[in-house]
C-alpha cells in the first residue's frame, strides 16, 4: 500500500516498527525513523543500540524481521545494497572500502561505467566526475589512484560517489571521525549543500558538538528500542547522554589520580627509513604516565607508533627501555619487549571480521596457550575470552559470535582486553574511542587512567582536541612528521596546540 506524502508531513524515508533478531539477540525491537526531505536527522545511542543495524535494515544488508519501510510514499524492501543505491539510498560508510590500486573515477562509477560502443568513456568519466567535485569543492584529480588520498579524501570521494547516484537519502556514518576541523568545516559546507537540494541526510556520529551544529532533529536509540525523537534546537549534551545512557553523566572525563614516575621509555631522534615520514623524533614516556600526541592528518603520527611497534622501518635513532637499548624490528620482537599497539583502522588491522570473538581475543597471546607438547590450552583461551568481555563489557550473546557482526565500540573493546592480556607496558592506542559513543568513551578514558596508576605507560594519539585536554598528562605536538613541541596538558591551551601544528607547514 502506498502512502500519500501530503498526509505524511512530506516524509522521504519511514521505517515503522523495524525489528531484527539474530540468534540469542533482539538488535531492534519496534524502532521508527522518520526523514524529512532537505534536513539533516541526527541518528544517536550507545555503541550497540542498533544503529548500524537499522540501516543496514534499509540499505538491504539486513532482512529485517517486521516492520515497514516507505521511500517517497512507496513501500520498499531492498534485497541488496545495488538496489538500495540504484533507488537513491546510499551510504557512506565509517570504515571506508574501497579498491586502493585503482583511480578515484573508477572507484566512484565501478559498476556502472559509461559506455562508448563496448568500451569505457574514460572521457565522460573523468567529466562527469569532475562536474561533481566542482559542485561539491572537492579538489582532487580523478585519475588519482586512491591509495595516495588520505583518509579525509577518500571520505570525500564516497561522499562524491553517493552524490552521484542523485540520491535522495544518504547515511553518513561517523564521517568527521578522521577529519581535522577544517575538513569537517568542508564537510558541513556540503552536507548543507545536500540539503538545499532536497535531500535527506541520516547523520550518525557521537560528537554532541557536531550535532547540535549541523542537525535538524534527532533520533536515540537504547538498547535495538526507540527512546525519542527531538528538535536538535534547545536540547542540551546532558539531555541527549540521559536519552542515550539511560542515567545521566556528571563528567565527560573521570578523575585524573595517576602520578607519572621514573622514565620508562626515551625515544632519541627517531627516524623512520622511507620518506616521507618522520625525522628526528625525541621525547620521553614515564611511568604511569598518558602521553597525547596530537597534530592535522598527515602530520605523522601514525608513524611514530608504527615505527616504534616495528611496522615501519627505523632508519636511525635509539629507542631506549628501561634504560637499554631494544630494536623492534618487527611487531613480534616489540610485543615481547612489552609494547603493545592499539591501530586507528580496527577493521583493516585490527580485527579478523570473519572469525569469533575468543580468536581475537588471544591471537596476539598465542605463546601463553602452547603447551609443552606444542597444543593450544582451549581452557585457558576460553577463561581469558571470558575476562576480556567481563572486564571491557563487551555487548555479545558468546565468545563464538563472530566479531564482525559487534557494534565499532564493542569491536575496539575486545581489541583492547586482546592487548592488555599481553601484560604490556608501553599501550599506544591510536584515535582509541574513533566511532564510539560517550558512555563507553567514560571507560575507555576509566581504564587508561587505571592501567597508569599501575606504572604503565601510555602514549594516545587523538584528533579530538577535548579528549586530548581531559585525559593526557602531557602533549606531544607533530607538525609533518617533526616534533613542533611538548607541552603539560595542565599549563596549556587548545590555541597554542593548534598554533604548533602549523609550526613546519
Amino acid at each position: 500500500m502506498e502512502r500519500n506524502l501530503e498526509d505524511n508531513k512530506q516524509y522521504l524515508l519511514e521505517m515503522i516498527n523495524i525489528s531484527k533478531e539474530f540468534p540469542g539477540v533482539k538488535a531492534l525491537d519496534g524502532v521508527t525513523l522518520k526523514i524529512s526531505p532537505h534536513s539533516v536527522h541526527a541518528l544517536m545511542g550507545e555503541n550497540g543500540a542498533g544503529k548500524s543495524t537499522l540501516m543496514k535494515c534499509l540499505f538491504g544488508i539486513y532482512s529485517k524481521n517486521s516492520g515497514e519501510i516507505f521511500l517517497e510514499g512507496k513501500p520498499i524492501n531492498f534485497s541488496s545494497s545495488k538496489e538500495a543505491l540504484d533507488n537513491g539510498v546510499s551510504m557512506v560508510h565509517q570504515e571506508l572500502n574501497q579498491v586502493l590500486q585503482t583511480s578515484v573515477m573508477d572507484n566512484i562509477w565501478l559498476g556502472r561505467y559509461p559506455l562508448k560502443g563496448m568500451f569505457v568513456d574514460e572521457a565522460k568519466m573523468y567529466k562527469d566526475t569532475k562536474q561533481i567535485f566542482e559542485e561539491l569543492d572537492i579538489n582532487i584529480d580523478p585519475k588519482t589512484k586512491v591509495k595516495s588520498l588520505s583518509v579525509s579524501q577518500m571520505q570525500m570521494v564516497e561522499i562524491a560517489k553517493a552524490v552521484s547516484y542523485n540520491s535522495k537519502i544518504i547515511v553518513m556514518d561517523e564521517p568527521t571521525s578522521s577529519l581535522t576541523e577544517r575538513e569537517v568545516t568542508h564537510l558541513f559546507k556540503i552536507i548543507n549543500k545536500l540539503r538545499d537540494r532536497g535531500c535527506g541526510i541520516i547523520y550518525i556520529s557521537h560528537k554532541m558538538e557536531e550535532i547540535s551544529e549541523i542537525s535538524d532533529d534527532i533520533t536515540i536509540l537504547r538498547d535495538g528500542q526507540w527512546i525519542a525523537t527531538e528538535k536538535v534546537e534547545g536540547m542540551t549534551t546532558d539531555h541527549i547522554i540521559n536519552l542515550m545512557v539511560g542515567r545521566s553523566l556528571t563528567h565527560r572525563f573521570p578523575p585524573k589520580d595517576n602520578k607519572p614516575k621514573e622514565v620508562i621509555l626515551e625515544v632519541n631522534d627517531l627516524t623512520a627509513k622511507f620518506q616521507p615520514s618522520i625525522k628526528n623524533i625525541s621525547f620521553q614516556l614515564h611511568k604511569g604516565e598518558i602521553l597525547g600526541i596530537a597534530g592535522l592528518v598527515g602530520a605523522k603520527r601514525t608513524d611514530i607508533v608504527e615505527t616504534l611497534f616495528g611496522m615501519r622501518q627505523k632508519e636511525s635513532g635509539d629507542i631506549i627501555l628501561h634504560g637499554k637499548k631494544v630494536e623492534n624490528a618487527d611487531s613480534h620482537e616489540a610485543i615481547k619487549h612489552g609494547f603493545a599497539l592499539i591501530t586507528e583502522e580496527r577493521r583493516a588491522t585490527g580485527i579478523y571480521s570473519m572469525l569469533d570473538i575468543n580468536f581475537n581475543s588471544v591471537i596476539s597471546n598465542l605463546e601463553k596457550y602452547t603447551t609443552k607438547h606444542k597444543l593450544l590450552n582451549e581452557k585457558k583461551m576460553r577463561d581469558d575470552t571470558d575476562w576480556v568481555i567481563a572486564s571491557m563489557r563487551v555487548k555479545t550473546p558468546s565468545q563464538k559470535t563472530n566479531i564482525g557482526s559487534l557494534s565499532g565500540g564493542n569491536q575496539q573493546k575486545v581489541i583492547i582486553g586482546r592487548w592488555l592480556l599481553t601484560e604490556p607496558e608501553i599501550l599506544m592506542m591510536d584515535e582509541p574511542t574513533r566511532g564510539i559513543d560517550v558512555g563507553a568513551k567514560f571507560e575507555i578514558y576509566q581504564l587508561m587512567i587505571d592501567l597508569a596508576k599501575k606504572d604503565k605507560g601510555i602514549i594516545m594519539i587523538s584528533s579530538e582536541m577535548p579528549e586530548l585536554l581531559g585525559v593526557t598528562d602531557r602533549i606531544l605536538v607533530m607538525s609533518n612528521g617533526r616534533v613542533a613541541g611538548i607541552v603539560n596538558t595542565k599549563e596549556t591551551t587548545q590555541e597554542e596546540i593548534l598554533r604548533l601544528t602549523a609550526k613546519y607547514l
